[in-house]
């Protein structure tokens, strides 16, 4: 877990995975059709979608896959520094939105479907065990699995000895980020109540593989604990069952549970299977941001290698979130309706937009991350204050797909 999990070296690069909920243009209740997604996204299509797909990388290097309910994603390559990630993820993005247009198909500013029922388009064995799974616990995994996105942010672990501060780090300021990047208040047509629906979905579908747990001062034992003692999902084999019985985790299959005896392809596939808010896989994989609204989803890439940038300014974060720290389920229900995480979150936007310049950020990302903080944060509000029927939030076109103009929309 230490040397592949958790790889030591100086913290110079950023990678950024975004999803979306994909809509046909017009009909936003429409469902979508798994050829209609296959024939847009041609030789970009993932094996998941079209076994012989050549699965080529769009044009800045980006690959795309398609989560288990039609989402999209595009995975960005690690880049040296803040600007040229948000080149890199700035030009997928636009040839994204190219390939599906003529299909009319189009990216929305969602983090949660606010309107389509939870269906699987995806026929894998991988998502078909994954479902059986979370139906033994309840509804939320089949949300998650099929009408979530995110935007996730990708960190270098650091050297030796960074890696326990920037994994505590991450998780510190983790209720004050979900609060003010919460975006998904709808789902199925109604209010959830939730300012973050998908969190929500996240935290309940399977507690023992989702939720955060305390900050252990060796993060990589704590991990390797972890995953010893999580369920399999599933367990890979010819054929398409892959289906195991509840309840035996990766410590019993080594003890002979199941036939065969685990390998270390196995173990990194278990690993694939653990889904917490920060994830270690080789870099730390920050998954607890909600997609945001049309043009800013470099905002929450901004503030989080703002706030990881330096151990001063990391260090500082950290104090401003000390009182909000472990209170992550009251920031997906209440966002900056809650004090704390609102006196909290200017702090931590204000040291933000001061780090960005030092980073090389363009000036039209400090603009905006600016405006996010004037007009949305100072004001104790997140996305989902904004959104307050489903049909209100424009889907993604082109020309916001790239580069924001005018600000905060």
């Amino acid at each position: 877990m230490a040397s592949v999990c958790f790889k030591h070296g100086p913290p110079t690069r950023l990678g950024a995975e975004l999803e979306w909920v994909a809509q046909h243009s017009g009909n936003p209740h429409r469902r979508l059709d798994a050829r209609r997604l296959a024939d847009a996204l041609g030789p970009h299509a993932p094996p998941s979608l079209c076994p012989d797909s050549p699965h080529l990388p769009l044009p800045h290097g980006s690959t795309v896959t398609v989560e288990p309910g039609g989402q999209l994603e595009i995975s960005s390559r690690p880049r040296p520094s803040l600007a040229e990630l948000i080149t890199t993820v700035d030009g997928d993005t636009a040839a994204l939105t190219d390939l599906l247009d003529p299909a009319g198909l189009v990216l929305t500013g969602h983090a949660c479907d606010p309107l389509r029922p939870s269906r699987r388009l995806l026929d894998v064995p991988r998502y078909a065990a994954m479902e059986a799974t979370f139906d033994r616990v309840g509804p939320l995994g089949r949300v998650m699995m099929c009408s979530t996105a995110a935007v996730q942010v990708c960190l270098d672990a650091g050297t030796r000895g960074q890696v326990a501060d920037r994994w505590a780090a991450l998780h510190d300021l983790g209720p004050v980020l979900i609060a003010a990047f919460a975006n998904s208040p709808w789902r199925d047509g109604r209010p959830t109540g939730w300012a973050s629906s998908r969190m929500h979905a996240w935290f309940d579908l399977d507690p023992v593989r989702t939720r955060p747990r305390p900050v252990h001062p060796d993060p990589a034992a704590d991990w390797a604990r972890r995953a010893l003692d999580t369920p399999l999902l599933c367990q890979r084999r010819p054929g398409p069952q892959w289906d195991v019985p509840g309840g035996v985790t990766f410590a019993d299959w080594l003890a002979g549970a199941l036939p065969g005896t685990p390998t270390t392809e196995d173990l990194d596939y278990h690993l694939t299977t653990l889904f917490p808010p920060v994830r270690p896989r080789g870099h730390l994989e920050v998954r607890y941001l909600d997609t945001q609204p049309t043009g800013q989803w470099a905002v929450p890439v901004a503030v989080v290698a703002a706030l990881l940038a330096d151990p001063q300014t990391t260090d500082a974060a950290r104090d401003a979130c000390a009182p909000t720290v472990g209170r992550w389920f009251a920031a997906a229900r209440e966002g900056l309706r809650d004090r704390s995480l609102a006196s909290a979150a200017v702090e931590v936007f204000e040291l933000a937009c001061d780090r960005l310049p030092g980073l090389g950020a363009p000036w039209w990302l400090r603009s905006l991350v600016e405006d996010v903080t004037e007009h949305r944060v100072r004001r104790g509000r997140c996305p989902a204050d904004d959104m307050t029927d489903p049909l209100t939030r424009d889907p993604l076109t082109r020309r916001d797909a790239t580069r924001p103009r005018g600000g905060l929309p």
